[in-house]
Formats: C-alpha cells, structure tokens, sequence
C-alpha cells in the first residue's frame, strides 16, 4: 500500500526589521505507519436490530445465545494459530495487536495470509489442524483413525506417528460451557423447532456428531431467533480443505423479507433441468424442503468474523442432508447493507463506468447474494465417475470452485427467473453490480475462497469480452457476451466438478486465480481512495440495548 502522507498548512507570522510578513510554511505531519494503513483496510460498522417486537423470553435468550457462540472464538484461536494469548503478550504494539485480533493470528487474510509480525513464516497452508511439519504424502499414507473425518486435529506422538484428537475432547471444557448455554436458551425457546434444535446441537457440541441436529435446523420454519454453532466451514484447512473450523453466528429474523423470498426454493428442480451442462451432470434432484429467509446478525464470532466478513449462509454443508432436504439460505441483511454503502458504492464510482453505475443498486446487490446462495443447492454433489463427493475429490480446491459455481448459477437463476417474471427489475443491474462485486471480493485476496472464485471469474470473463477497460481506467460490462461468458463459464465448473478434475481444477486456479499487474493497478486505486476492503463489528448485548 502506497505510503499516506498529509500537509497541513499553518500560517505562522514572521516579524523583520523592516516590516511583517506572512509566510506560508508547510509542516508535514506524522506519516501513517504500515500498520494504521493495514487498520484503514477495515471500516467499523455497528450491529444492530429491531429488538422491540421480540417476546420478553426471545430478549432473554439473545445474551445467551451470544455467550455460547462467544466461546467459538478461542477455539477457532487455536485452529487457525495455537496460543492466542503468548502471541498477544509478546505483542507491544496497540494497533498491531489489534491487527492481529481482527485476523486471528499474525497473518493478514486480506493479503494472501502474507506474515505482518516479526519473526513469523508465511502460514501452514494446514493452520493448526496438523503438525507443521506434515507433509501431504505422509498423511495420506498414514494409519489415523477417522482419518476422513472434518472434526478431529491431526497431531503427533512421542515417536513421531500420527494419530487423531476428535474436537469435542480438544474442546472438552469449551463445548461444556456452550451447550449448557444452549440449553439454558431452550427452556426459555417459545418455539418448538427452534427448542428441538438447541437441545439437538447442545448434544452434538459434546460429542461431534451434527448430522441430527442439521435435520433439526432444516425443519425450523417458524422461528425469530437463530444460532448457527460449531465446526461448520473448511475453508481455513488450505491443505486438504477438510478440517472444519468453529464459529458462530446469533439471528434475528425479519419476517417481512423472509416472506417475500419464500417462493423462489421451488423453482430448484426446474432450474436444474435447464443447467448449461450434459445431462450426466444434472442428474441429482436438489432438495426442495429448503426456505429463504433474510435475517439481521446481531453477533459474529470464530471463523466467520475472521478477515472478511459473511454476508449470506447456506447450510448445512452435509451433503446426505442437502441431498435429502435441501439447504437454509439466510441473508444477513444489515451486514449486506453496510458493505453495499461503505465499500461497494465507493468502489463503482471509481472502477465502473459513469454511464452504467446507474445499474449498480441494493436489490440487486441482495439477489446477486441471495442467488449465490440458493445457487450453491444447483449442479452436483457426487462425481459421476466413482470418485466420491466433489468436495473430497476436488480436496483443497473444492470451496474455491463451489464459490465460483454458486456465484455464476446465482447470476444464471436470475437471468431464468427474470425472463419467467418471478423477478422484477432488469439484469442489466444484475450484471454490472455483479461486475461492481467482482472488484469487492477479488480484494479479499487469494487465500479466500471466495477471492480465487472471484480471480478465475474475472480472467475467463475479460477472455470471453464479457467487460472491456476504458481508456479512463473504468470498466464497461458488454451484456450480451457478459451472458454467452456465464453460460461457457457454468458448463465449464459443473463439468469440473462432476469429474472430480482435480488436475482439471489446480490448473483452472493457476491460470486464472490470478491478479495481473494490470488489475492490481486498479484495486490500489481503491486502496489509494481510502475506500476499505471489509468491514469489522461493533457488536455485543450492549450494542443491542440488551
């Protein structure tokens, strides 16, 4: 990041012996060190709900629900660095232990895991799941028990051989103290599928076994409140991409939104029948017990308010359970609202053409999102040719190219539902806010999944024309090859995916999971703008009024 430096002209009198005179002098102020300007990458952004329509019991149970999902983060602590406090305490500086608090390690995840603090190597592609010293070939040929399994750290003992720890003894203390949280919450739960859930996921925290209280989650339909707890995403273990990482997130739901998505989980099984792929590959029937529904967070903790922020979930990852009743598609509405005002907004008046920011609007920046996510329901889930599922066979690169499927079949749904009139508005403002989107999330970097999603998109649409650069250095989407380049790019995923390429897919993200010099340019226009990469929370009982 280039170096910040501000003037400040004073006015200083000058007295001579021959008259007075005012001389403008310039006094250079202090220069913004390395880690002020890594802190300006985040804009702080305050947590907040309508808490006045909740039900007295619903006002006790949110601090509860905070406090367990609070606990999440020492745990993911540990899974992604090891001791949180001995690196703290070595630690002098303010802002960079701030820094180092906001990226839970020494790492910065908005620049490719790159080492900010002294003393430390670039990250273990496999965090603080395995020993550091592992190789990829000794754990493949090594005898581990539940060696597959995406809830157990990989450790070593005292001669050197590798054995496993399942989570819920590494975390013994920690997941006491969270489930007794959870259902201290139940006994106050008004609702019976929301009391069903916390009873079933207090179980699961003791003993790792989820796949119950998933079930549980997918059948709450009447609920306000929410709690997502747990190992849930592997997108922290960037060596297998296996090994879950816990984080929790507390909700409140908006009924009136959540009803006027309610609608759109039925078109799945039309929809993937009108893929842009050989039917091999559309086989799967996706569920359709699935339901939309737009929430505001009130509490980030553990993986998901590590680096950048997310704005949307679809759960849970299981794929029996996907298979059998579909995914929750929740759409955390004032998060998306805060990085559509603070970051993507300030972001089109710099990169998108002035004539086509008129496209760039919040509704389609809430259905490009909300898509994405339904769209994670569409394609395939097991490879065709016996190699299992697509997210074991594609191993590290899995959550990579899933994010880049579901963002380019949220995009297609959009195109299908607007030409059925399920959808109002016109996807040209789809488009060029996606186009908008692309610059978002390309900052994130490339040790995010969702950054390489972004990269590949970005190469294999400037190939195909879908965009052109003007001289001025803004952006202008060309809509009809923006649709020829999302149909080449689905049918190039999907079939991907359901071959379980492996080789197909490392070469995809060598090639195209890349930032040219000439984008990089751009994106430090951004960082030159002052405009932010993401955002952090002030979030908490107190924020809420509670």
């Amino acid at each position: 990041m280039k170096k910040i430096i501000a003037l400040l002209s004073v006015l200083v009198i000058v007295t001579s012996c021959k008259e007075d005179k005012k001389v403008e002098v310039v006094v250079p102020q202090k220069e913004m060190t390395k880690m002020e300007n890594n802190l300006n990458k985040y804009v702080s952004f305050k947590l907040t709900a309508d808490v006045g329509g909740l039900t007295e019991k619903e006002r006790q149970m949110i601090p509860l629900l905070i406090k367990a999902a609070d606990i999440m983060n020492d745990v993911f602590w540990y899974e992604a660095y090891g001791d949180k406090y001995a690196l703290l305490k070595s630690i002098s500086d303010k802002d960079t232990k701030k820094f180092v608090e906001i990226n839970y390690g020494p790492w910065d995840r908005l620049d490719g895991n790159s080492s900010f603090v002294e003393g430390f190597a670039e990250k273990p592609l496999g965090a603080n799941f395995y020993p550091k010293d592992m190789t990829k070939e000794e754990f493949e040929a090594a005898n581990i028990e539940n060696k597959s399994s995406i809830y157990n750290f990989v450790r070593r003992d005292e001669k050197g051989n590798l054995y496993s720890i399942p989570y819920h003894e590494q975390f013994k203390n920690e997941m006491e103290k969270a489930s007794k949280l959870l259902l201290k919450a139940a006994q106050l739960a008004e609702d019976s599928g929301l009391e069903m859930y916390l009873n079933l996921r207090a179980e699961a925290l003791l003993d790792d076994n989820y796949q119950k209280s998933d079930l549980a989650w997918m059948d709450m339909k009447t609920n306000t409140l929410d709690i997502v707890i747990g190992p849930i995403e592997t997108y922290e273990d960037q060596m297998f991409g296996n090994k879950a990482a816990h984080e929790g997130y507390v909700l409140i739901k908006d009924q009136e939104w959540s009803q006027r998505l309610a609608r759109f989980s039925a078109y799945l099984p039309e929809l993937q029948k009108g893929l842009p792929v050989d039917e091999k590959y559309k086989k799967e029937r996706p569920g359709t017990d699935s339901d939309l529904n737009a929430y505001d967070v009130v509490y980030y903790a553990g993986d998901c308010n590590s680096g950048s922020k997310t704005i949307a979930i679809n759960l849970p990852n299981d794929e029996e359970v996907q298979l059998q009743k579909g995914t929750r598609r929740l759409q955390l509405k004032n998060a998306m609202r805060a990085k559509f005002d603070k970051i993507l907004m300030p972001i089109s008046d710099v990169l998108i053409e002035e004539r086509q920011r008129k496209h760039i609007t919040f509704d389609a920046f809430f259905a490009n999102t909300m898509f994405h996510e339904v769209a994670h329901g569409l394609g395939i889930k097991n490879t065709i040719n016996g190699k299992g599922t697509v997210r074991t066979s594609l191993k590290e690169h899995a959550s990579a190219l899933e994010e880049g499927k579901a963002d380019i079949l949220g995009l297609y749904m959009i195109q299908q539902l607007k030409d059925k009139g399920e959808l109002d508005g016109e996807l040209r403002d789809n488009m060029v806010t996606f186009m908008a989107g692309i610059f978002r999330s390309v900052r994130f970097g490339a040790s995010s999944a969702h950054g390489k999603a972004n990269m590949i998109r970005f190469n294999y649409f400037k190939e195909q024309g879908a965009f052109s650069r003007n001289e001025d250095g803004t952006y202008k989407v060309n809509f009809d090859q923006m649709e020829k380049a999302m149909e080449g790019l689905s049918n190039l995923i999907l079939t991907l995916q359901g071959n379980g390429d492996y080789a197909g897919v490392d070469d995809l993200v060598v090639k195209k999971g890349i930032i040219s010099p000439e984008l990089q340019e751009d994106l430090d226009r951004l960082t030159d703008a002052n405009i932010p990469v993401d955002v952090i929370f002030e979030q908490g009982t107190s924020v809420l009024g509670l």
